[in-house]
Parts: C-alpha cells; sequence; structure tokens
C-alpha cells in the first residue's frame, strides 16, 4: 500500500505514465490545478507549500521504488514548478502560455542553483531544480506583467 501512495502522488495521479514528454504532461496538469485553485489564494498558497513538502518526501521515496535516480515518471516536481509560476499573478490566458513556455525551457536549461539540485540524489534533488524554474519563471513573468501593464496588449 505505501509503494502504491508514493507511485500515485509522485506521478500525480499517474500522469507520469504518459509515454511522451511526462514533464510536459505534468506541467499542464499543473496548470489544470491552477486554473481551479486561482480564485482562491490562501488555499493556493497551502496546497503549493503541503505539495512541495509532500513532493519531496514522495519523490525520494519514488527513487527507491522505482530504483532510479530522478525517474521521469515522476512528474509531482513539475506541477510544483507550474504553481510557483504563476504565484501572485493574476489569471490572464497570454500570461499563461508565455509562463508555460518559460517554464518548460527553464526547467530544460537548469540555470544556476537548479543545475546544482539536480545533481543530488532524492526528494531535494528531484524537486529543486523545477523549485528553481518555477521561481525564476515567476520573476520574470511579474515583470512581463508589470511592464505589459503599462503598455496594452
Amino acid at each position: 500500500m505505501r509503494k502504491f501512495l508514493i507511485k500515485i502522488i509522485s506521478t500525480f495521479f499517474y500522469v507520469g505514465y504518459l509515454p511522451f514528454i511526462p514533464g510536459t504532461f505534468g506541467s499542464l496538469a499543473g496548470l489544470i490545478l491552477y486554473y481551479f485553485l486561482k480564485s482562491h489564494s490562501l488555499v493556493y498558497i497551502l496546497v503549493t507549500l503541503g505539495l512541495i513538502v509532500l513532493g519531496t518526501i514522495v519523490s525520494g521515496e519514488a527513487e527507491k521504488a522505482f530504483n532510479k535516480k530522478d525517474p521521469r515518471y515522476v512528474v509531482i516536481d513539475e506541477v510544483v514548478g507550474i504553481l510557483i509560476s504563476f504565484m501572485f499573478l493574476p489569471f490572464d490566458i497570454r500570461l499563461l502560455v508565455v509562463g508555460f513556455l518559460i517554464f518548460r525551457l527553464l526547467d530544460t536549461l537548469k540555470p544556476y542553483p537548479a543545475c546544482v539540485f539536480e545533481r543530488r540524489h532524492g526528494g531535494i534533488g528531484i524537486m529543486g531544480d523545477d523549485i528553481v524554474a518555477g521561481i525564476y519563471t515567476n520573476i520574470i513573468l511579474q515583470v512581463f506583467f508589470r511592464l505589459t501593464s503599462l503598455i496594452a496588449w
């Protein structure tokens, strides 16, 4: 039962088992969760913080369950990264598209210190690089939103 729970949570309800680009599908699952949480700021923050803690614990255990460092099936990190990317921003489809693309790019490129986290084993290694990518994406989107608010899109 424990191994089952680890797999269902770390793969974000089996999204990570989709055959191609599971990280991208995990990010899309994060967007869906964002859509349902966006109107409830406190709940959004609490769910994001809870998923960071839960994801860190579970993804470290998932490495053992899958017998592999940072298994591709584990996508809870992408869900968390996307939620961080859009925190404290208004809902706007244009921001979602731009933010999704920026997050996926940064998650792939692993700018410092994401590359440091990626080299680590366990939950910190799995979650850390996506948390960094989410923070960087959020900063870029905050600047982008403020600059474009001055000019009509």
